[in-house]
C-alpha cells in the first residue's frame, strides 16, 4: 500500500528515463550512545528487533550497485553498535561501492578499525558537538569527547581520510573558531559546518537551537576568514541556515534525483527526513527491489520534475536550481508538501519562518534529549 498524495494533488508521472542514483545513505541502526538534541532521525526511532540483518544489508548493497550507486555513507544512530558492521562493509566493497563510516567515534578501537579497513572501509566522518568537552556533553547528552579524540587519532594512524561534521546552532555557533581549531589539531582533511536542519529531534528542540540573525552573521564572517587562511590546506564546508537566509536549499539535487536512504528496518526514502512525510506509503526492501523503488514507486516519483509545483515555484526561474526547496520542510511547517518551502523568501508562508527567527532567544539548554526505544 502507498500513501495518497497530499490533499488536492495527484502524483504526476515521473519523466522517463529516471537518472540512476549515485549515493546511498545506509542507516544501519537508530541505536546510539549519544542523545544529541539536534539529531535529524525521526522521533519514532526503529528498535533493534526491526533492523535488517547483515545479510539483508549485503543484498541492499548489491542491488544499490546494480542501479548505479557508487558511494555509501554507513550511518545511524551509531553504526559501530552493529556487531556485523565488518560484514556489511565487506558486502558493500564487494559490490564496488565506496564506503564511508559516519560515526560518533564511541566504540572505535584499533582492532575494530583494522578489521573495517581490511573489509574495505575507505574513509571516516566523525561528529563533533563543541570544542569544549563540557559543552559537548551538554549538547550530546553523553560524555564522549575523549572517545572522539581517540577515534580521530586512530583514523589518521590508519591512513584514512578524516572528515569532521559539526552541526551548528545557538549553543555552539559562537564557538566556531574552536571547532575549526579542533579539526586542525585532530588532523581532519575536511570540516563540514552544517547549520541545523529542523527535522526529527532537531524540530522538537527548535526553540532552544534556533539562532538569531546576528549570531549567524558573526559565524559566517568567521568561516570566510578561516577559508582564506586555510585555502589549499583543508576543505571547509558551510551548510547555509535556510531559516535565516530566506533562500530555499536545493533538496539533495531534487526529490529522488541523486540519492536514496535506507532506514534500519529497510524502509527506502528519497531523503532521511522524509519518513514522516511518506508515513506508511514508503516502500521497503523486504517487499520490493531497489530498482522498482527507484524507478516506479509513488514515493520516489511524487515530487520528481516540476509537474507537482504550484506558484510561485512553477514560474520561478530558480525552479531548476532549488527544485522548489525542501518537501519535508514544507510538510513539517505547513502540513502540505506541495507548498513552496517556507524558508524561501518568496513563499506565501515565509512570514512564519521570519517570525521564528526574529523571536529566537529561548535558552540553549532547554533540551529534549533523543530517546531510543528499549525494544
Amino acid at each position: 500500500m502507498t500513501a495518497p498524495p497530499s490533499p488536492g494533488t495527484t502524483a504526476p508521472p515521473s519523466p522517463r528515463p529516471v537518472e540512476p542514483p549515485w549515493a546511498l545513505l545506509a542507516e544501519l541502526t537508530h541505536g546510539c550512545p549519544l542523545r544529541c538534541v539536534y539529531c535529524s532521525n525521526p522521533t519514532e526511532l526503529v528498535g533493534r528487533r526491526r533492523e535488517l540483518s547483515g545479510a539483508e544489508w549485503c543484498d541492499v548493497m548489491r542491488e544499490a550497485a546494480d542501479i548505479g550507486v557508487v558511494q555509501t555513507h554507513l550511518s545511524g544512530g551509531e553504526p559501530l553498535l552493529r556487531r556485523d558492521l565488518v560484514e556489511i562493509v565487506r558486502g558493500a566493497d564487494a559490490a564496488g561501492i565506496h564506503t564511508q563510516l559516519v560515526t560518533s567515534g564511541v566504540g572505535l578501537h584499533e582492532g575494530r578499525l583494522d578489521a573495517l579497513v581490511g573489509a574495505g572501509l575507505r574513509s571516516v566522518q566523525l561528529s563533533v558537538q563543541h570544542a569544549d568537552p563540557g559543552v559537548a556533553q551538554l549538547i550530546a547528552g553523553a560524555r564522549a569527547f575523549t572517545a572522539k579524540e581517540r577515534a580521530a587519532r586512530l583514523v589518521r594512524s590508519a591512513g584514512l581520510p578524516l572528515g569532521l561534521n559539526a552541526v551548528l546552532h545557538r549553543a555552539n555557533l559562537d564557538a566556531l573558531d574552536g571547532l575549526v581549531e579542533l579539526g586542525l589539531d585532530w588532523g581532519a582533511d575536511r570540516i563540514e559546518l552544517a547549520n541545523t536542519q529542523f527535522y526529527g529531534w532537531a524540530l522538537r528542540n527548535r526553540d532552544a537551537l534556533l539562532p538569531g540573525r546576528e549570531q549567524v552573521a558573526r559565524a559566517r564572517e568567521r568561516v570566510e576568514r578561516w577559508r582564506e587562511r586555510l585555502a589549499g590546506r583543508m576543505e571547509l564546508v558551510w551548510v547555509a541556515p535556510d531559516y535565516v537566509d530566506g533562500i530555499a536549499k536545493p533538496c539533495m539535487g531534487g526529490w529522488g534525483a541523486v540519492s536514496l536512504t535506507v532506514a534500519p528496518d529497510g524502509t527506502v526514502l528519497p531523503c532521511p527526513a522524509s519518513a514522516e512525510l511518506l508515513g506508511r506509503g514508503a516502500p521497503n526492501v523486504k517487499e520490493h527491489r531497489l530498482s522498482w523503488i527507484w524507478q516506479e514507486s509513488d514515493a520516489f516519483n511524487r515530487y520528481r520534475g516540476q509537474a507537482w509545483m504550484r506558484d510561485p515555484c512553477r514560474s520561478c526561474e530558480l525552479r531548476t536550481v532549488d527544485f522548489g526547496g525542501c518537501r519535508c520542510q514544507a510538510y513539517a511547517l505547513t502540513g502540505d508538501a506541495t507548498r513552496t518551502d517556507p524558508a524561501c523568501h518568496l513563499s506565501p508562508d515565509h512570514a512564519e519562518v521570519r517570525a521564528l527567527v526574529d523571536s529566537a532567544g529561548g535558552r540553549a539548554t532547554d533540551f529534549a534529549y533523543r530517546a531510543y526505544p528499549k525494544t
